[in-house]
């Protein structure tokens, strides 16, 4: 290995043929997938893994993201998976030993109306409590933070405040996949691309035993999926029906500009997100599509929408011209919170619903599910993720946290 790692991600993990059996067969090489697969092995010794990737590795959401990074949800629930997280985002670059520019920036949330400052001073008196960094700013701390936004008096929504998590930031996408395949890899896990899991093998008792796959049947102690939007797709397979449903969320990235924007700035009223990444490309996003669909391109009125909102925050982007539009799949559950945990088919875990959340996610999701995979039930900061939430009512409900998508 040379002593500077190629960027080319080839060059960074072995491309194995699977192996007849495994004890563990992650269905999915996105981030929570890798990431499940490394702690797997780093956490528990479980090295006999197969990751399956039906395209190429990191080529769903994990490629499709904006990259922000925050922990300042409101539940209890939710802030305390996330706030791990973040606490392990802080640490990966060492641990992982590649920089994958993770940025801690800050991240504003503004509030325009009344109700906007109760729900942000809330938080922030609700994530206090739990632990997590949070402040109120005024009008004039926010134009001190960040200076670019337009926190006139004189516009339709002014800026009447907004909280802040200072820890919050940003990291590269793909650099955080590569990283983590880096060091599944060296612990033997087999990274298989181009692999499409077709069907489900279950013995006599309905067990799940193996899987069907493009390249072959592949018999496995336990299944993990973490196929995101796709999840629902696979489990039909065994009449298994999710309460998921999977929407297209677009965003945009404009030309390359000298850095001006200092944060990452989030607005649930104009509806819009801004961050510069390190290349200087300003990147935004905005809501979910309402209507269902597995689209990865984005849409001339959604685009519009998010440039709008996005100039009656950023006056000075006028004149910057978009570059590249995409869309992702996020899988969207009725209370707005992840599913993670076993299912009603023995040796069958689920990890979806993470809708928006995703990546911030990433190291959290692949801890707490490898340890439930490992020990066959949920780890303590999953289980109130479970699935049973949808039949006994305990849901949590971060609706509002999502409402820009980030």
């Amino acid at each position: 290995m040379p002593d500077q790692l190629p960027e080319h991600p080839d060059w960074l993990w072995r491309t194995p043929d699977p192996k007849p059996s495994y004890d563990v067969v992650v269905v999915g090489a996105g981030g929570h997938g890798l990431a499940t697969a490394y702690y797997l092995a780093r956490n528990h010794g479980i090295t006999n893994v197969a990751v399956l990737e039906r395209g190429w590795l990191a080529g769903g959401n994990m490629a499709r993201n904006t990259t922000i990074i925050r922990s300042n949800y409101l539940c209890e629930e939710s802030a305390a998976i996330y706030e791990h997280a973040l606490k392990l985002w802080e640490g990966l670059p060492e641990e992982l030993e590649y920089d994958f520019l993770f940025s801690q920036r800050g991240v504003l949330n503004l509030a325009h109306t009344l109700q906007d400052v109760r729900e942000g001073t809330r938080r922030v008196g609700a994530n206090r409590l739990g632990g997590v960094d949070a402040e109120w700013l005024d009008p004039d701390e926010v134009r001190a933070f960040c200076p670019i936004v337009n926190t006139s008096p004189n516009v339709r929504y002014p800026v009447l405040g907004a909280t802040l998590q200072p820890r919050a930031g940003i990291a590269k996408h793909d650099h955080v996949a590569w990283a983590l395949a880096r060091k599944a890899d060296a612990y033997g896990v087999d990274l298989i691309q181009n692999c499409e899991v077709t069907g489900f093998v279950q013995d006599r008792d309905g067990r799940v035993v193996g899987v069907e796959t493009t390249r072959g049947r592949i018999a496995a102690g336990r299944v993990a999926l973490a196929a995101a939007g796709h999840t629902s797709t696979l489990t039909d397979l065994l009449g298994l029906r999710l309460p998921i449903q999977s929407h297209p969320l677009q965003a945009l990235v404009s030309e390359l500009l000298e850095p001006v924007h200092p944060t990452v700035v989030m607005s649930n009223h104009v509806h819009v997100y801004v961050s510069q990444a390190h290349k200087g490309e300003l990147v935004m996003g905005a809501g979910i599509d309402s209507y269902n669909g597995y689209g990865q391109r984005g849409s001339f009125h959604q685009i519009e929408h998010q440039m709008a909102a996005a100039l009656e925050l950023f006056p000075i982007f006028a004149r910057a011209h978009v570059l590249r539009t995409w869309g992702g799949i996020v899988d969207v559950t009725p209370d707005a919170s992840p599913i993670i945990g076993p299912t009603p088919v023995a040796n069958l875990f689920v990890n979806c619903g993470w809708g928006t959340g995703g990546f911030k996610a990433t190291p959290a999701s692949g801890w707490v599910y490898a340890d439930t995979i490992a020990h066959g039930r949920p780890h303590p900061l999953a289980a109130p993720f479970a699935l049973e939430r949808f039949t006994t009512g305990a849901l949590i409900d971060e609706h509002g946290a999502a409402a820009v998508a980030h």
